[in-house]
């Protein structure tokens, strides 16, 4: 029988290798490092100020806005590659009934209890900034406890589980089909890597008429990126069939750079000028959809720029860090709990230090300095309290 190890996560990792399957770390590694991405996101957030977030500071930051876009550009949908990976292994190991019950609580359990009280615990700052930006008049009083209920960050969780579903009911569909897992499979080429992104593009283009960026739809913040969160998903599915992340040549990871800084140079410029000029999404950022020119533009950017990071970052990390880490290990264990809790800690953090009287940008770092850390730690003391490792 295959000898098979189980993640900090309850996800099932197996890598190919001389007929044994062994954990991969460098994916561990890879999630924990776009979670501190996360959490370095929403910090911009705070001192950039260019989406609704539970606490904001003026003056917005131009560099911090960019930052932003990069990051959503990309990080979400590596996070939904990586889940989309582990799914197949998951299901297998389980069962239908075993895997669901299994989502719904890794993934519905921590959504619950994120609407219900670290949402309202976050939301509070929103007295803590002046009025003229909130447009609140009212004091801070239980009565108001059903307008601080959201999923906030936890989208993630909801789409998740709404993927998690879908491959379910798509297996049963499926149940006469014999699938192999782990099976060796030349890996896409450039052709249909392009061909796939182009076509990101279109799909992504053409929703943005119905969804623009800057369109909240049922609390779901960035819905416009559901070709891309959807189709990473199943490429991650599939890669996992076919052992794609192994047989995937690091020369491809670097073209995959190559493209991203290229597609960078040459579209984004272009795309954006007008939104950073008003700091916002606003009007006047006719990249965020509606059929215009530079969305199109944007469109095409986002596009290229995922897949080249995605392709980078997987390489990347196979390559400098496949062994195992004790401080790799630490962060990996730990990451899943700091997406839930990073929130209400970042606002705590940014509130209690509203008093210095810095600029944006080293502001930003101060806070990223202190948040990251004590994210980790105030992580791992929760996930000592007996039950709660085993769903976070």
């Amino acid at each position: 029988m295959d000898q098979t190890n189980i993640s900090q996560n309850g996800d099932l990792q197996e890598q190919k290798s001389s007929g044994k399957f062994s954990r991969i770390f460098y994916l561990d590694y890879l999630r924990a490092a776009l979670v501190i991405l996360v959490v370095l996101h929403h910090t911009a957030v705070v001192y950039g100020a260019f989406t609704p977030f539970y606490y904001v500071e003026l003056p917005t930051d131009t560099v911090l806005l960019i930052f932003g876009l990069f990051n959503q550009a990309w990080f979400m949908g590596a996070l939904f590659l990586i889940a989309g990976y582990f799914t197949p292994g998951s299901y297998e190991s389980k069962g239908a009934g075993s895997f669901i019950k299994s989502r719904l609580a890794r993934l519905g359990i921590p959504l619950v209890f994120f609407i219900f009280v670290l949402a309202p615990i976050s939301a509070t700052a929103y007295w803590q900034m002046p009025s003229y930006l909130t447009g609140i008049t009212t004091p801070l009083s239980w009565e108001i406890y059903p307008y601080l209920l959201g999923m906030g960050p936890m989208w993630f969780l909801a789409m998740l589980l709404l993927f998690t579903f879908g491959y379910a009911g798509w297996r049963g569909l499926t149940r006469g089909r014999i699938f192999s897992l782990g099976s060796e499979a030349s890996p896409p080429g450039y052709l249909a890597i392009v061909l796939f992104t182009l076509g990101l593009a279109l799909v992504s283009y053409l929703l943005w008429f119905i969804i623009p960026l800057d369109r909240y739809v049922f609390d779901f913040p960035t819905l416009a990126y559901l070709p891309q969160y959807l189709s990473f998903f199943v490429i991650g599915a599939a890669a996992y069939r076919r052992n794609w992340l192994e047989t995937i040549p690091n020369t491809m990871g670097a073209a995959g750079f190559a493209a991203a800084a290229i597609a960078t140079a040459l579209l984004f410029p272009p795309a954006v000028s007008s939104g950073l000029l008003s700091l916002e999404f606003s009007d006047t950022a006719y990249f965020v959809g509606n059929g215009t020119w530079q969305s199109a533009l944007y469109a095409l950017w986002v596009s290229v720029f995922a897949v080249g990071m995605c392709l980078a970052a997987l390489t990347f990390f196979r390559r400098f860090f496949k062994k195992e880490s004790r401080f790799g290990n630490f962060l990996a264990r730990q990451s899943y709990a700091v997406y839930i809790i990073h929130t209400p800690i970042l606002v705590f953090i940014a509130v209690t230090l509203k008093g210095v009287d810095w600029d944006s940008l080293p502001k930003f770092a101060l806070v990223a300095a202190i948040a990251v850390p004590v994210c980790f730690a105030a992580a791992w003391l929760i996930r000592k309290i007996p039950g709660v490792a085993s769903v976070i």
